[in-house]
């Protein structure tokens, strides 16, 4: 009896020491995991600080040699002449914005609430991952189906040269329509079902349910879909630089040469040394991008605040 009673002693023993040493490998790689996880996220905050500090500091030099008030706004860029004014660029840049998004959020919208809401589930698995192929096309394929098409169709209608911010506009909508309207559809099928149920059994209408409950229930989401849509606008490049102009004044028309900011960096960028007057002005070019995205990246933080608090 002692002899079993020693057994089952012994066997509870071993349990417990093989129980042990599985808590302390456990322990270990959870310990393992945290330290790889807090040091990976050190590494990229520090490789972003370094490039917001890097790009900083190489801009803030122009600021020796012209003043905040002349490079923010003054239209004429004559870097050979020494006139460093990015006004130009400036508005053309949020002009630009603003059209892309205006031309891209209804469509963007209606898609969202056809693929949410009303289309059957046969078609919301072709047209989604039909949608979501367009943002893996390289912006220099949209560049050059703008130069192909979009500027010579608006050259024939209009009878200008086709170039300027309207041809970028189209290409920067059908660019930016993917991201708002998959962001969109998702913001629209969270919503809890009772919204809609409750909806329909005081009367209202599909319609009335889908654009004066869904809709402004999913503005946190819908917005946030805008807001990343405005800044792949405002940082796209390649396309934009193929349909633009390139030419640094404020443009009277849409259909005027002109310049954006990504575009003038790109443009000089080859054309200067490093350290020199025209290559700060164009790190804080560069500098004032970041700046408008980090303005953006905030704005989404206080949408999503608000929609938690709600």
């Amino acid at each position: 009896m002692n002899s079993f009673a020693d057994q089952l002693t012994e066997r509870a023993a071993l349990k417990h020491k093989q129980v042990s040493q599985w808590t302390k490998r456990q322990n270990r790689t959870d310990q393992m995991m945290k330290l790889i996880f807090v040091g990976s996220a050190i590494i990229v905050s520090a490789i972003i600080f370094s490039v917001i500090a890097f790009v900083g500091i190489q801009g803030v030099k122009t600021f020796s040699d012209v003043t905040p008030w002349t490079f923010f706004f003054s239209p004429d860029w004559t870097p050979t002449k020494g006139e460093f004014g990015i006004f130009a660029f400036l508005y053309s840049t949020l002009l630009l914005t603003l059209i892309s998004v205006v031309l891209s959020v209804p469509l963007a919208l209606s898609g969202a609430v056809f693929l949410a809401k009303i289309a059957p589930r046969w078609v919301r698995e072709i047209m989604r991952p039909a949608t979501d192929l367009f943002v893996g096309i390289p912006s220099v394929v949209y560049g050059l189906i703008g130069l192909t098409v979009v500027v010579p169709g608006l050259a024939k209608i209009t009878g200008t040269i086709g170039y300027g911010i309207l041809p970028a506009a189209i290409i920067l909508a059908i660019m930016i329509l993917p991201t708002i309207l998959s962001i969109s559809e998702d913001a629209l099928r969270a919503l809890p079902s009772r919204l809609e149920e409750a909806s329909l059994a005081l009367g209202a209408t599909r319609w009335q349910t889908i654009w004066r409950v869904l809709v402004p229930a999913a503005r946190p989401g819908i917005i946030t879909g805008i807001i990343l849509g405005m800044g792949r606008a405002i940082g796209e490049t390649m396309a934009v630089f193929m349909v633009i102009g390139n030419s640094p004044q404020i443009p009277g028309s849409l259909l005027e040469s002109t310049t954006v900011l990504t575009t003038a960096i790109v443009k000089d960028m080859g054309n200067t040394n490093y350290g020199t007057v025209w290559n700060n002005a164009l790190y804080m070019m560069a500098l004032v991008l970041l700046l408008i995205s980090l303005f953006m990246i905030i704005a989404i933080r206080i949408v999503a605040k608000r929609s938690e608090v709600k």
